[in-house]
């Protein structure tokens, strides 16, 4: 049963704008009446007309407040058009605008001390509010090869460094076998690391598609900056992010290239300390390495 407006007054008009745009709002597309409407037999002109106030002294006399206010005309509320947009259109909206603050903010880095700034001030990751840590980086900037890591685990997101706990000393361990550490001061000889996400993600999950998208231009910006000859993907994610593929097990051991400079994609410590038959694979990967640093 449908409501009936009388639109024969301006009252009723606005009334039925009002009502009209709530049902917009809830989402009518269409309007189907009782009996069909004939257009040709309706009127040119609403059967009611404005009929403005007689004037008085007050309102005529020029130069006066009142007067200024007669001669204002009154208006009926516009009804609200706007087109209604999905929750995913939102997302994607929100998805896009992230990724273009995040480009301007890490081109504006002059050097890793303002890139590290830029992501501590960036608000439209939610990981972020999420996080204990903003996870940069370790080790020696501007060393030979650069580790790409994951999403920061919980250790590193208490810690606020990349590679640390049991993952970290398996680590360490893999790149002193090629005579290279994270602790070394010289270039030639040390390390230098950093992950993909800098924020973990609740209960330790991969990365969306879109958080990798919106954090690249970080992760390019910084592989500008610390200038690395040779990058170390190691996992899933930083492979997704700079090759746009994934499958560790079918990338890693390959040579390829990213941003210019060559890549090696490996396992991620993690996965060798649940898999430990995959080291033989993961010192071969080392090899491979060294023998490009050597050449």
């Amino acid at each position: 049963m449908g409501i009936e407006i009388d639109t024969s007054t301006p009252a009723g008009v606005q009334a039925a704008l009002a009502a009209l745009a709530w049902q917009i709002d809830c989402g009518v597309t269409e309007f189907i009446g009782d009996d069909p409407v004939n257009a040709y037999d309706l009127p040119e002109k609403p059967p009611w007309s404005a009929k403005p106030a007689a004037p008085t002294a007050a309102t005529t006399a020029p130069g006066t407040p009142s007067a200024s206010r007669a001669a204002a005309p009154q208006r009926a509320p516009v009804a609200d058009f706007t087109p209604q947009i999905s929750a995913e259109q939102r997302q994607q909206l929100a998805a896009d605008e992230g990724v273009a603050s995040a480009q301007t903010a890490a081109r504006a880095a002059p050097d890793l001390d303002a890139l590290r700034a830029a992501l501590a001030a960036f608000e439209h990751c939610e990981l972020k509010q999420g996080a204990k840590s903003l996870v940069f980086s370790g080790g020696k900037p501007g060393a030979r090869v650069m580790v790409l890591g994951e999403a920061p685990d919980r250790d590193e997101d208490l810690q606020g460094k990349p590679f640390v706990g049991a993952v970290g000393d398996l680590l360490d361990k893999m790149f002193a076998a090629i005579g290279l550490s994270r602790a070394s001061d010289d270039l030639q000889s040390a390390l230098y690391l950093t992950t993909v996400m800098p924020w973990r993600p609740p209960g330790n999950r991969a990365p969306t598609p879109e958080e990798l998208a919106m954090m690249r231009p970080f992760v390019e910006r910084h592989i500008e900056l610390a200038k690395p000859e040779v990058i170390v993907l190691m996992g899933n994610a930083p492979c997704a992010a700079l090759l746009g593929a994934k499958g560790i097990l079918r990338l890693r051991g390959k040579w390829t290239t990213a941003l210019g400079k060559p890549v090696m994609p490996m396992s991620h410590p993690t996965d060798l300390l649940r898999n430990p038959a995959n080291k033989r694979e993961a010192w071969a990967d080392l090899l491979a390495i060294k023998a490009r640093l050597s050449s």
